[in-house]
């Protein structure tokens, strides 16, 4: 695990933490191959060289960032969000949907292995 993704996760609170690690370990168990590191000031995780997904906590929501294509296969999922073109915010006062950023993060890692 990179020291710098878990420095990151360590400076919220407890409760933001908590879910921080759970979106991580989600990404952990999906891709055990992923390259986890911090890009653009948030945890990013590559697969086969390609971005795979992003996250990040601000005060009032976690941004989840898995690319156009990643979004756009979920986008009946996720319109119960708010969203940007690759991006969609979970609101910190609502349950975190962890089966719906499993399910992207499964699509978005079968797509790396497709692309060269």
């Amino acid at each position: 695990m990179n020291e710098e993704v878990t420095s990151y996760i360590a400076k919220f609170p407890s409760e933001v933490e908590f879910i921080l690690e759970n979106i991580r370990a989600i990404i952990l168990k999906i891709v055990p191959k992923v390259t986890e590191s911090i890009s653009y000031g948030m945890p990013a995780y590559k697969y086969k060289t390609k971005p795979l997904v992003y996250f990040a906590a601000y005060k009032n929501h976690i941004g989840f960032y898995a690319t156009p294509s990643g979004h756009e296969q979920f986008k009946e999922a996720l319109s119960v969000y708010k969203q940007g073109k690759g991006s969609v915010q979970f609101p910190l006062n609502q349950k975190i949907p962890y089966d719906l950023i499993e399910a992207i993060v499964k699509y978005r890692a079968a797509e790396n292995e497709t692309k060269n």
